[in-house]
Formats: structure tokens, C-alpha cells, sequence
């Protein structure tokens, strides 16, 4: 049987190890761009950002590198790696919903990651969701789109951003 001062330096070793996992810092340590394009509803859920922990981070770097390259070594991009696009398509998927119109009345955001737009937000009607996902789909090098957008007072399909998230 342990003794309690025995047993009380181990648990608050494991407190400690598992708040200093809790607090460790977490970046966007991949550069995926993550932008706001409308926001004309106030209660919408601000979405969490592309944020990585370092060890996060070690996780995926392999299994992004095997994705990112795939795309060129089978023919299906003109540059070396399908995330080197992400950083010139976010901001014209941007671009492309202000100047539509139909979205002004949303909250949205847009996340790229290997050629793919993830919306993410809040939108008025179904009607309008889709639409926007339809519209998404007509900009150059986008390979796909993720439709995460709540509408109306649906559950979130996202996960919102925790104070002090950057």
C-alpha cells in the first residue's frame, strides 16, 4: 500500500502533466489559411482555426507530406504539392462570395487545406448553404468542398473557438 505523501506527489504529478497538455500552446503551425468573409450574424459561433499542439503537429507532418505530393505524382496538380494552392485559393473563394451578393445576410468562413474549402459558419436557409457550397465548387483549383455551415438555430456542426484561441 502507498503512503499518502507518496500518493499525493503522484497525483498531483499527473495534475500538472495533464494541465501543462491542457494549457500547451497550439499554433497554425501549417499555414493553412483560414479567413472571414461575411459577418452579418452576430450569434454565429466563431469556428476554431487550423490549431496544432508541437505534438500535433509531429502527428500529421508525415501523412500531409504523403497527401500533399500524391496530388502531383498522379497528374492531378500542376504544382508539387495540392497545399501550395491553399494560399492563393482561400482568398479568391473570398473574393468570389462578397462579390456574389446572394451571401451578404451570413456569417462564414473559409478554411483551405490540400485544395479543399471548408465553410464554416452560419447561413440564413438550406437553400442558401447550398448554394454557397455550389458556388465554392466553381472556383479554379478547388478540388472540394466541405459544407460544415450551420443553418438557423441547428446544432453547430463545427468546433466553435475557445477563448484565447488564435
Amino acid at each position: 500500500m502507498m503512503k499518502p505523501s507518496l500518493l499525493s506527489f503522484l497525483f498531483f504529478a499527473l495534475f500538472a502533466a495533464t494541465g501543462a497538455e491542457a494549457q500547451e500552446a497550439r499554433t497554425n503551425a501549417f499555414k493553412d489559411p483560414f479567413l472571414q468573409v461575411t459577418s452579418a450574424i452576430a450569434q454565429c459561433p466563431v469556428p476554431e482555426g487550423p490549431l496544432y499542439t508541437e505534438q500535433e503537429v509531429r502527428d500529421v507532418a508525415h501523412v500531409r507530406a504523403q497527401h500533399g505530393g500524391s496530388c502531383y505524382r498522379v497528374g492531378r496538380c500542376r504544382l508539387a504539392n495540392s497545399y501550395l494552392y491553399d494560399a492563393e485559393i482561400i482568398p479568391r473563394v473570398s473574393q468570389y462570395i462578397k462579390l456574389d451578393g446572394r451571401f451578404d445576410d451570413t456569417s462564414v468562413w473559409v478554411q483551405g487545406e490540400r485544395r479543399l474549402v471548408f465553410l464554416k459558419g452560419c447561413v440564413k436557409t438550406r437553400e442558401q448553404s447550398e448554394a454557397l457550397e455550389k458556388a465554392v465548387w466553381l472556383v479554379d483549383d478547388v478540388m472540394g468542398v466541405v459544407n460544415y455551415l450551420r443553418v438557423g438555430d441547428e446544432p453547430v456542426r463545427y468546433v466553435p473557438a475557445q477563448p484565447g484561441s488564435k
